[in-house]
This record gives structure tokens, sequence and C-alpha cells, in this order.
């Protein structure tokens, strides 16, 4: 079942999503048949982290939600951060932003409460990418959390955290007519991958140098 834990991580950061269902749904079978709560609520977490990047919000919500509530009720706050974010963006998918922020401060505080900052540099990434998404759009709050995010990933050295930071705030400066600094920030990030070019982040990272290039 850890196996099953962990494999998820790299197959949705790679955004294998048929393959990383077959892991999650494998995990919940097998969770149930030896009567592990704890990994069953993983499963079902992890289960709505995948509904979301494959269109089904309102899935996502139950399924995260459910998974949390499993987590909470035996006393863990392992990966917390992490699920809570993806609840983020669920609820702000489905328009439900005052939702969306709350799961975002509940994410931040499980990260200074528990000290779990793997995570860190893609929760301010997302804060940053819900205050786009939102009803009056705030272009310089999703500016400083896209700052934020860099920093953090900067600092543990996290590339892929930053490629995505980076990007966003790439995405941004181009919508502000900032091409050129768009590209000056994401161009170096790229740059350093010498592999993996087969995967979603260095993908959408390409297509939008080439973007910014035209």
């Amino acid at each position: 079942m850890y196996a099953f834990a962990i494999t998820f991580f790299t197959d949705v950061g790679c955004g294998g999503y048929t393959a990383v269902n077959a892991v999650v749904d494998e995990l919940i079978a097998l969770a149930e048949e030896k009567g592990t709560s704890f990994y069953k609520a993983q499963g079902m977490a992890r289960k709505g982290c995948v509904l979301v990047q494959t269109g089904r919000a309102s899935d996502a919500v139950q399924m995260i939600t459910a998974g949390i509530i499993g987590l909470r009720s035996t006393g863990s706050t392992l990966w917390m951060p992490y699920f809570l974010s993806y609840l983020a963006i669920s609820y702000a998918e489905i328009g439900k932003f005052d939702e969306a922020w709350r799961s975002i401060g509940e994410a931040s505080t499980a990260i200074e409460t528990n000290k779990e900052r793997w995570f860190e540099a893609e929760v301010h990434r997302i804060a940053g990418e819900t205050a786009l998404k939102s009803p009056e759009p705030d272009a310089a709050k999703a500016h400083a959390y896209f700052e934020r995010a860099l920093a953090v990933a900067r600092r543990q050295h996290a590339k892929s955290w930053e490629l995505r930071a980076a990007m966003s705030m790439a995405r941004l400066w181009r919508d502000q007519g900032k091409r050129d600094e768009a590209r000056d920030l994401l161009a170096p990030v790229y740059g350093w991958f010498t592999e993996g070019f087969d995967t979603r982040d260095l993908k959408e990272a390409r297509k939008l140098l080439d973007e910014l290039a035209a």
C-alpha cells in the first residue's frame, strides 16, 4: 500500500493520469481487503486529486473531502497540505471561491504546524492561480503569491516546483504584455532539465516558450 501511495506522486507529476488511476484503484481495493482505514482514506484523497485534473471537479470535491475526513479520523496529518491544495483547486473550478481560499488557508496552517514543507511552493502557486480565477481577478495578489512560490522553490532547490511557478508567472506577464520578461524567467529553468521532455510540465513549458518567442 505504501508503494502504491508513493508511486502516485510520480505518475501525477508526470501527467500519467491513466496509470495513476489504476494505481489508486489498487490502493483502495487493497486497503479495503486489509481493513486499513488510513490507506483507504489516502486512496480516496488521491482519487479526488486525479478527478480534478481530468475535468471532474465536483466529484473531486466529494472524494478529497471524504479522504481528508477519513485521514483526520485516524489522527493523521500526513500529506495534508497536498490534499487541501487540490481541494482548493476543485472548489475554484466550480466557482466556490470562499471554500477554495479556506482550503488554501488550511493548507498553509498545516505546513506551519506540521513542518511538512515539500509542497509549500505549490501551495503559494495554487493561491496565485486562484486569485486570477476569482470573479474579480487580482493580478497583484497573484504576482505576490507566484513570487513566494519561486522563492520557496529556489530555496529548496525544487526544480519541478520552480518550473511550475515560473510558468504561472510567465503566463501572467505574457497577459500583461511583458513577453521578454516572461521568456527570460522561464527559459533558464526549462534549460536546467536534461530529461523528461515527454512529461506534462516540460511539454507545457516548451509550448509556452515557443509562444513567447513568436
